[in-house]
């Protein structure tokens, strides 16, 4: 559902960049809904407005370093 904005992302990540270098931006329905300085921030202003699942959070910065997160869980597997 989100691919489409991830999608717009890339093709307006130029421009977006020049505006929002290093900010945690926020697109919903093909628009910047908003900017914050932390995912954490953005995730819990965004979800007051909209359902977890309709937005995209991206953090916007030049190249493709940072198209993808890794997260590791501190539970050993079995």
């Amino acid at each position: 559902m989100i691919d489409k904005e991830f999608y717009w992302y890339l093709d307006h990540q130029d421009e977006l960049v020049k505006k929002y270098n290093g900010k945690y931006i926020v697109v919903k329905d093909k628009d910047v809904v908003g900017s914050y300085n932390s995912t954490l921030d953005a995730y819990i202003e965004s979800k007051k407005k909209f359902e977890p699942g309709t937005f995209l959070i991206q953090l916007c910065t030049p190249g493709e370093k940072d198209y993808t997160a890794t997260f590791h869980s501190r539970i050993k597997a079995a």
